[in-house]
């Protein structure tokens, strides 16, 4: 964290009641620093039977707001997220396509309808993500955490340019047991709170869950790739992504989810560890999105990730005339599905270029 970049700034920190954010506002107050802190609210229609853990997480922001003598105050975004991320969601969802809420979040509510609401008047917006900035020849650029599990890069790889620039991670450059040990020494109140597992804002609830209030079920056949054998029934192909091998409920497995017909409802799955239809070494993006502003292409050799893990893959990129690129990967990667992300990066996964829709 760049102190010049904060001297004479006014900061509002996004305060979620977790430990990262907290730590946050700890990091700015230790250098004198009293930023504003905003809790966004996007709580669920029928509040008592989704979720009660927000309730908790306000307690937790006023108690470390007021701690550092910084100013609470709260945002409704409700409309916007069921708007925006929901719709987004359940679109992709329905066509087959596995989608990703938390990055559409980040870019549609944390730094877009924040923005338009309350921080367009600060100069900087701070989160808790394991994520970093640097400017590089006068360029701001995302750059990976220390911390490759936590690193929270991928969920950031699709913010536009001028959200990139009023970003500041402040504990970007830390470890997450790093932060827990602040937490501790600070006797932060929420030093031993564990991390949300949810969907971004919706607390406990399960992704299944979510989907299926939405858009109910709708049975079809599991069909054995290799034999065209009926073996068992889906509830919907919405609740199943490609290379998925748990909570299939077939015996004799494992199962591995290797493609969806969505005209036919058909979920076809492959037996054995390996099935190749579930691997792919060449894909096609679209509409790659450039995070730093001013940078139009990709560099050859890359590294990327298609889903929220701690590797990176190694791949050459092919651009193609009408702006798509294929990525040539250096192994084959599992569970390649339409409609991920694939985040690419530099060869030594450092700066963030960005991130485009898998096409297959």
């Amino acid at each position: 964290m760049d102190i010049q970049e904060l001297k004479d700034k006014r900061i509002a920190v996004l305060l979620s009641g977790g430990v990262d954010s907290s730590v946050v506002v700890y990091e700015l107050a230790r250098l004198g620093l009293h930023p504003d802190c905003f809790y966004i609210r996007i709580g669920p229609e029928e509040k008592e039977e989704w979720d009660c853990s927000s309730e908790e997480d306000m307690e937790m922001a006023t108690a470390v707001a007021h701690r550092f003598g910084c100013r609470l105050q709260i945002v409704d975004c409700h409309k916007e997220y069921w708007n925006q991320v929901t719709r987004y969601t359940m679109e992709k969802v329905k066509a087959g396509f596995t989608p990703n809420p938390d990055v559409m979040c980040n870019r549609l509510i944390k730094f877009g309808a924040f923005d338009e609401k309350m921080g367009h008047g600060y100069d900087l917006i701070a989160t808790g993500h394991y994520a970093q900035t640097e400017w590089i020849d006068g360029r701001k650029w995302l750059t990976t955490s220390p911390d490759p599990v936590k690193d929270q890069t991928d969920f950031l790889a699709q913010i536009y340019d001028w959200q990139l620039k009023k970003a500041v991670f402040p504990i970007g450059h830390y470890e997450k047991d790093e932060v827990r040990r602040i937490a501790e020494q600070e006797h932060l109140i929420n030093a031993h709170r564990k991390d949300s597992q949810g969907i971004c804002f919706l607390g406990n609830i399960d992704y299944n869950e979510y989907v299926r209030r939405y858009l109910g079920e709708q049975p079809g056949d599991i069909i054995e790739l290799e034999t065209g054998k009926k073996i068992g029934e889906h509830r919907g192909l919405w609740f199943h992504t490609i290379g998925q091998r748990k909570g299939l409920g077939l015996g004799g497995g494992p199962w591995f989810v290797v493609r969806k017909d969505v005209v036919q409802n058909i979920l076809y799955v492959s037996h054995g560890y390996d099935p190749e239809t579930a691997y792919k070494s060449d894909f096609p993006l679209h509409d790659f999105h450039y995070l730093t502003e001013g940078v139009t292409g990709l560099p050859e050799k890359i590294t990327f990730k298609i889903r929220h893990t701690p590797e990176y893959h190694p791949a050459t990129v092919e651009q193609l005339p009408d702006g798509k690129s294929i990525i040539h990967s250096a192994e084959p990667i599992h569970g390649v599905a339409p409609g991920q992300f694939c985040v690419v990066y530099d060869e030594c996964h450092h700066r963030c270029y960005g991130s485009g829709e898998i096409a297959l």
